[in-house]
């Protein structure tokens, strides 16, 4: 059966991993600490007893950043397999790369003209947020 032959490696490989990622597991559960103490369920910050809570505001540019981040890594993957296998592609792979793109393209638009990109001090947002709102 041609189905089963190219299907094998794939069955191996689960079955190796779930064999690997079992016995983590039990060697873990096996060789662990079995003892606890109120010291040991205590948050771990660098040495310092702890102070204050830990959910901290972060600000709305550092999620910007992350989530550019991730859109752009993972429009570069997409970019980058698809360059390796261009000439197999054709045209309809040339159609499909480019419509990706110009959706990209028109989504970062998008959010130039809502004023996503503009993170510094802004003197129009400061008109809208004043100092004792933020």
């Amino acid at each position: 059966m041609p189905f089963l032959d190219e299907l094998f490696p794939l069955l191996v490989y689960t079955l190796v991993t779930l064999v690997i990622m079992g016995g983590l597991m039990v060697a873990a559960r096996w060789l662990g600490a079995r003892t606890t103490n109120p010291d040991k369920e205590l948050p771990y910050e660098s040495g310092v007893v702890p102070s204050g809570s830990a959910r901290l505001a972060m600000p709305v540019p550092f999620y910007l950043i992350a989530i550019f981040f991730i859109v752009f890594d993972v429009e570069s993957a997409f970019i980058f397999t698809w360059a390796v296998a261009w000439d197999r592609l054709g045209i309809a792979g040339l159609l499909h790369i480019t419509f990706f793109i110009v959706a990209l393209l028109l989504g970062l638009g998008w959010i130039w003209v809502k004023g996503g990109l503009e993170w510094g001090p802004s003197r129009e947002r400061n008109a809208t947020f004043p100092q004792s709102r933020r």
